[in-house]
């Protein structure tokens, strides 16, 4: 009776843990397509009396929230791909070489990741200011690539897969390039997928390097738009709760997309990446 129980009490408390986490989404969702005076009203209603759409509408025709949208995802994609690239790089050395000062360079790489961006946020501004980056797609994107979690969950990942295959792959004429691009990333498309959502995240909800970085209106992303945008309502007369919760409630849609795309390698990524080591 006791082996019943627990399970029971287990998916009980995954549950409870779900009910938390969804919450401030679905009501957010709710009050998106609820009119303004049905939000303020008072007690609060699931079920709207009056269901519309004309929050969303506002934000797409009195804000150039498209534009937005589009260098988020331009910057977000580039961005990420690019991690990709140079972190799949990077820690196949790490992970699969033996070199001198290769403990160095992982154990600092470690440590870069108690050390958050507003540590180094000057003298990055002023190194892109220097080469004229500002207010370019590329002041966004290139500065994201030195992605040390990406580093780190790729190079765990690498150093579990078995020698045996590279020394089969060279038995048979294979080079360094080779083994790498057609048998160690093929393998590693759960940490792939899991360094992909991350970062795409990452990148689509980047606010405080962007604020600083982007100067022009038609260069913002969404998440400073947003910003930007609740700000011009709320010197107003009133907050327009609802047409501020639409423009959360469509920036969301970009990133469940692509984490319903790769959700079936996601844990398996993770559990891979964090165990091994």
């Amino acid at each position: 009776m006791k082996k019943k129980i627990k399970p029971g009490l287990k998916y009980l408390l995954l549950v409870a843990v779900c009910v938390v986490f969804l919450f401030p989404l679905v009501w957010a969702f709710v009050c998106s397509v609820k009119p303004e005076a049905e939000i303020l009203s008072y007690p609060p209603r699931w079920v709207p009396k009056t269901f519309t759409l004309s929050n969303y509408t506002t934000v797409l025709q009195k804000y150039p929230y498209l534009s937005w949208g589009v260098n988020s995802l331009i910057t977000s994609i580039a961005g990420t791909l690019l991690i990709l690239f140079l972190a799949s790089l990077a820690a196949y050395a790490l992970g699969r070489f033996h070199f001198r000062g290769r403990n160095l360079i992982y154990g600092t790489i470690v440590t870069m990741l108690l050390i958050p961006i507003q540590a180094y946020m000057i003298p990055l501004y002023l190194m892109c200011a220097k080469v004229g980056m500002l207010n370019t797609y590329g002041s966004i994107i290139f500065p994201s690539a030195a992605n040390v979690t990406s580093i780190f969950i790729l190079t765990s990942f690498f150093k579990g897969l078995p020698r045996e295959l590279e020394e089969a792959a060279r038995i048979d004429g294979c080079g360094e390039f080779t083994i790498f691009a057609k048998i160690m990333l093929p393998l590693s498309k759960p940490a792939l997928s899991t360094v992909t959502i991350l970062t795409f995240i990452a990148n689509w909800n980047s606010f405080l390097w962007p604020m600083i970085a982007i100067r022009s209106d038609k260069m913002l992303t969404l998440p400073v738009g947003i910003a930007q945008f609740m700000g011009s309502v709320n010197s107003n007369a009133q907050f327009q709760y609802g047409t501020a919760l639409a423009a959360c409630c469509m920036a969301i849609i970009s990133t469940m997309i692509v984490f319903l795309l790769l959700q079936r390698y996601f844990v398996e990524g993770i559990a891979t990446s964090g165990i091994k080591g």
